[in-house]
């Protein structure tokens, strides 16, 4: 790639794309991270009119046998009731007295000589929403005054209470905060949503480069190297999660992350990436076509894709349940392969055998937050409750899981599963992805599939083998749900755009 570039990173022409969401996060940016008012939410779930909630921040932990440390990632629970993004912290919160504090270590002379210098007390008290600042010396003689034997300490799990709290035997409670915190994160506020916004502006300017340099790239790692580039230059050192950029077959697997082979010979590429903004995640899946146009094949799926995911967002607002969306994709994914001929014979008798999820593997989608696969609150976002799955992205749906959601849809469940037909419906100020799939995974579609005769009697074999090099198809967007339907965080150019973009700038120099 001696030919490409790199002066790109400073690039302002994007900008002109998201001038109207500049607005919104210049709005944000200069205020404070509402950590008082996530305490006070978190409070509120938990029904409880006195206790403390305490919670440890990211310790400093080296690599094993290394004198080196990971890269700080703070605690997302710390984090919502903080702001506070440095290590070695604790923050405790007083329900009856609504007195929210935040303990940090003290940095002597020599650490910042070497590591640079953490806030003060003072400091922080500026920085952080919160009421008070105290050095975590101190913590130990807080629990001391606070302890009465009512008292009761709320953490997110056992090994997370403090020592001295168990030696002044405080009645702990390691089962009730952390389901009152992810109801409290489900609902974002208007500051997240703009922390939400900006990463996925950066992340879709990350896309755009990537298109505008396509037909000058040879590797997949070069398209990692230039998302990265532009999120970093942009501000947005972190990812959200590892970038998928794979190429061909690879493009079937639906969390791959190699990143280093070729594009030579390859039709399609999906990349997958989505920077973080103060902790908050974008996730954005765009399939580029590597010669700048989609062969028939590989066009026809893409636009099977498209319609599911164009369909599905179409029909986001609040008191939709999300697993009927996925419902909705998997029908058109299903229609869409049926008139390639790659699913043949009645089409009710294919979706009754869920023989879709050979190719349409995974969930609809997830939420997105302070996690790119985010906390879904007290109800999972589909309805695999009774198989203790969420049905997000990262849990296989298969063709049983697809009929008992049908079931769950048609109310034909069972009675003694009732309890379990509770189901997540879209609220105001959920974000969640919306981001369909269609893939040829060689290995999985046989060996699940075809060697099962349920499925395999409505496969074609012959038709299917044309398709395989196409790899796979994904789109994936950020969708706010708003008071009365929905907006699409993501700019990231896709569809028409996308090869218009790829073609008019991607070209050899």
């Amino acid at each position: 790639m001696e030919d490409v570039d790199f002066s790109f990173i400073l690039d302002d022409e994007f900008d002109a794309v998201a001038i109207a969401r500049r607005d919104d996060f210049d709005t944000w940016k200069s205020k404070k991270y509402p950590a008082k008012e996530h305490a006070r939410k978190v409070a509120k779930e938990l029904d409880i009119s006195d206790g403390i909630i305490y919670l440890p921040g990211q310790a400093t932990v080296n690599y094993e046998d290394s004198d080196q440390p990971p890269p700080l990632r703070q605690r997302r629970y710390f984090f919502y009731l903080t702001g506070a993004n440095f290590h070695d912290c604790f923050v405790t919160y007083e329900i009856r007295a609504d007195t929210l504090t935040l303990w940090i270590p003290y940095v002597e002379p020599r650490q910042v000589l070497w590591f640079g210098s953490t806030p003060d007390a003072a400091k922080a008290k500026q920085l952080y929403d919160v009421d008070d600042v105290r050095y975590s010396t101190q913590l130990d003689k807080f629990l001391e005054s606070r302890f009465k034997s009512s008292t009761q300490l709320f953490v997110l799990h056992p090994d997370q209470t403090p020592s001295k709290a168990k030696d002044l035997k405080f009645k702990v409670n390691d089962w009730k905060l952390q389901p009152a915190m992810n109801n409290a994160r489900c609902i974002k506020d208007e500051y997240e949503i703009a922390m939400i916004r900006r990463a996925n502006d950066v992340s879709s300017a990350g896309h755009r480069k990537v298109a505008e340099m396509l037909l000058r790239l040879s590797n997949e790692r070069e398209i990692e190297a230039i998302f990265q580039a532009v999120t970093t230059a942009r501000g947005a050192r972190s990812q959200a999660y590892p970038v998928i950029a794979g190429a061909g077959v690879n493009a079937s697997t639906l969390h791959y992350e190699d990143n280093d082979q070729p594009l030579e010979g390859k039709e399609l590429v999906i990349l997958d990436a989505g920077c973080e903004w103060n902790c908050y995640a974008s996730d954005i899946t765009r399939t580029l076509p590597i010669k700048g146009q989609f062969s028939t094949n590989g066009s026809a799926v893409y636009k099977i894709v498209q319609q599911m995911q164009e369909e599905c967002i179409a029909a986001v607002k609040p008191g939709i349940k999300f697993y009927q969306l996925h419902l909705h994709a998997a029908a058109v994914g299903l229609k869409g392969l049926h008139k390639l001929g790659i699913l043949k014979g009645d089409l009710m008798e294919i979706a009754k055998a869920g023989t879709i999820t050979a190719f349409f593997p995974h969930g609809l989608g997830h939420h997105v937050g302070l996690e790119v696969h985010d906390v879904p609150g007290n109800l999972p976002l589909m309805v695999l409750v009774n198989l203790g799955l969420d049905g997000g992205k990262r849990d296989m749906i298969s063709a049983d899981m697809l009929k008992t959601m049908r079931l769950y849809d048609e109310e034909l469940v069972p009675s003694r599963l009732k309890s379990s037909r509770e189901r997540q419906v879209l609220k105001p100020n959920m974000i969640v992805t919306v981001e369909p799939g269609i893939y040829f995974c060689r290995e999985y579609i046989e060996g699940y599939y075809l060697n099962n005769p349920d499925h395999a009697k409505f496969i074609d074999k012959d038709v299917l083998e044309g398709y395989y090099s196409v790899g796979g198809v994904r789109i994936e967007d950020d969708i706010l749900v708003t008071e009365d339907g929905y907006e699409n965080l993501t700019a990231a150019p896709k569809g028409e755009e996308m090869i218009s973009v790829i073609n008019a700038k991607g070209g050899k120099q």
